[in-house]
């Protein structure tokens, strides 16, 4: 069996709520990275988030900088990854990054599901996701 190394990384590039989408939330929720049957926490990296008509924005290193000294998540070549809020209501918009040593991909996304690389590597992921009216 081939394994290589994904290690992921939750960034809100930016959130919004407010009292026309119904969240009431201080901060962003939480997300976990499910891989097999195991859960993961993701961290939570920049963000900007409102409410209230009141914003925040907070600024963090950049994933690679923010998983420094973290256990990597082990996973086998094209394994399903997915990114789970369990909050409401869910964004409905999202991007996810792969970040290798020397590239940076958009990745593709269905139901908050998407695939691991099928090339061994460590690859960290960017995980953004808005609330849009």
């Amino acid at each position: 069996m081939v394994s290589f190394t994904v290690v992921i990384c939750w960034v809100y590039p930016f959130g919004y709520s407010d009292s026309n989408n119904g969240i009431v939330r201080e901060k962003p929720p939480e997300a976990v990275v499910e891989v097999g049957n195991k859960s993961y926490e993701a961290p939570l990296g920049s963000y900007c988030w409102g409410k209230n008509g009141q914003s925040t924005c907070v600024d963090t290193v950049g994933p690679k900088e923010l998983l420094k000294g973290k256990e990597p998540i082990k996973v086998k070549p094209g394994e399903k990854i997915i990114l789970e809020m369990n909050d409401e209501p869910q964004p409905n918009q999202v991007q996810v990054l792969q970040i290798s040593e020397n590239d940076e991909v958009e990745v593709s996304v269905k139901d908050n599901r998407f695939s691991a690389p099928l090339q061994e590597g460590v690859y960290y992921y960017s995980y953004g996701v808005w609330w849009m009216d």
